[in-house]
């Protein structure tokens, strides 16, 4: 009987000792491993360079649009001082008469600035701002035009100064109004609806007349998402030679 009993505890000890043998795991092999660290070192690759490409298209985002306001900006300017416009009518006498055309006129040109062509303007107008501790107040002369900084780079600035007119001269002071600028275009109206790309209130050609509107066209920043800017102005005050 005793020798039985161990006979059946020595098999039942083999039975667990072949279950427990078939639970054991035999880990993973250096195939596997590789395959693993292959397929990680993928997955962060692409999460980086998802990174890269959004903070650099962040950057290019805010650039685009500090350049849409700065355009804007520079837009409500140019029209700010158009509706402030002075143009010499009957009875003015701020200044001798025989200065009085000539220091009011209105001389629009396209002018050549580097390898590219630019319209530039010159007026008068109450639209006047104190630089420089300079509190005095009265008819400014304002004049837009585009500077070249660089090959790619253009910049629009405004000239503004008080009597006495002296001939107008660019200045690195004149404020900057804007960059990037790729056009710069104003057309002329006359009293019949007429347009034109330049103007002159001191010539014959025009009769020593004002234009009734202006427009405006605007266009800055990089190509091809370049933004560009339109606006008419109606001069509010005018003169028009009828003899």
């Amino acid at each position: 009987m005793i020798e039985q009993s161990n006979t059946t505890n020595l098999k039942s000890s083999s039975f667990n000792c072949q279950f427990g043998s078939g639970l054991s795991s035999p880990g993973f092999t250096l195939i596997e491993i590789l395959i693993a660290i292959f397929i990680f070192s993928i997955i962060v690759t692409t999460i980086f360079s998802s990174f890269n490409a959004i903070v650099n298209n962040t950057g290019s985002i805010s650039e685009e649009l500090a350049t849409c306001d700065m355009a804007k900006n520079c837009l409500n300017r140019i029209i700010t001082d158009l509706k402030s416009i002075h143009a010499y009518f009957p009875g003015d006498t701020s200044l001798n008469s025989d200065d009085l055309l000539g220091a009011y006129r209105i001389v629009g040109e396209n002018t050549d600035v580097g390898s590219r062509e630019f319209s530039k303007l010159r007026f008068t107008s109450l639209a006047h701002i104190n630089l420089e501790h300079d509190m005095r107040h009265g008819i400014a002369e304002i004049v837009y035009y585009v500077q070249k900084i660089d090959e790619e780079n253009y910049v629009i600035r405004r000239g503004d100064s008080l009597y006495p007119y002296k001939f107008f001269k660019k200045k690195d002071s004149d404020p900057l109004l804007c960059k990037k600028v790729k056009s710069l275009e104003f057309k002329y109206y006359d009293y019949d609806g007429n347009e034109y790309d330049y103007w002159d209130s001191q010539s014959d050609e025009f009769r020593h007349s004002t234009p009734r509107a202006i427009g405006i066209k605007l266009e800055a920043g990089d190509k091809p998402n370049s933004l560009l800017l339109e606006a008419m102005v109606i001069i509010p005050v005018y003169r028009v030679k009828t003899s």
